[in-house]
């Protein structure tokens, strides 16, 4: 039976990526992201949306949410794969500075909005046949070790080990299983700027190294092909020589 997955944050990235490389593993995709655009170039580089199902979508919103999963069983009849991965960071600025604006638009992506996904995630999985799923969260390093200047995004990321290890206790009975995948440096958009310095946290700046994207599609593939009675908690993947392990 041919699996079907939702990929938040698709239209670029590692959401790209792991979509692309899902669909060339012989899944459907179903992917979501704010941007029609973008989601519609990540098809189109895979070879076109035979096995693509776009849905724009804003993961904050619980309506937007909700039509998602909707849209997703109508086409392909059942859901098998969640990844987790919308998220966006807030400017990197001493907390006074900071407003309540900022912080709250990280939590409602970050932390709200893989909720509302995993909650609709749950409702499918428990009532289809063959029941039961996998949720990977897409967590980050942060999670345990933070960079300057970063609590929103750290803070949300923190709380999304609570929510991975929270789903995967309430999971067991019902055939879902959730794991967290941590992911450090991966070569993007957002990490071009590495090699030109990172502020550390004895205020220097750094070069700091990328790993390619596939290493990370490698990783949630892993996952994906486990059987529903096996779970992966917590995986990191990171470049081996950036300042995590030993970071202070």
């Amino acid at each position: 039976m041919e699996k079907v997955a939702i990929v938040t944050g698709a239209g670029s990235g590692i959401g790209r990526a792991v979509a692309q490389g899902l669909h060339a593993n012989g899944l459907s995709v179903v992917l979501a992201g704010r941007r029609r655009e973008a989601l519609e170039q990540t098809a189109s580089e895979a070879g076109g949306p035979s096995r693509f199902l776009v849905v724009p979508t804003d993961v904050s919103d619980e309506q937007s949410v909700s039509s998602l999963f909707h849209k997703a069983v109508e086409r392909f009849g059942r859901l098998d794969v969640l990844f987790n991965n919308a998220g966006i960071g807030a400017p990197p600025v001493p907390i006074e500075e900071l407003s309540a604006a900022q912080w709250n638009a990280v939590v409602a992506v970050n932390l709200s909005g893989a909720f509302l996904c995993a909650r609709e995630a749950f409702r499918q999985m428990k009532q289809q046949r063959p029941r039961g799923g996998r949720i990977i969260n897409n967590g980050s390093i942060s999670a345990h070790t933070p960079r300057p200047f970063s609590a929103p995004y750290t803070a949300t990321k923190h709380a999304i080990t609570g929510l991975t290890k929270s789903l995967s206790l309430d999971g067991r009975e019902h055939d879902i299983a959730c794991g967290q995948i941590d992911i450090g440096n991966a070569a993007t958009a957002m990490t071009a700027a590495m090699s030109r310095g990172v502020l550390q946290a004895d205020g220097t700046l750094a070069s700091e190294p990328t790993i390619s994207l596939r290493h990370v599609v490698d990783a949630v593939l892993y996952m994906v092909n486990l059987p529903l009675d096996t779970n992966v908690p917590c995986m990191t993947v990171m470049a081996n020589q950036m300042p995590f392990i030993g970071r202070g």
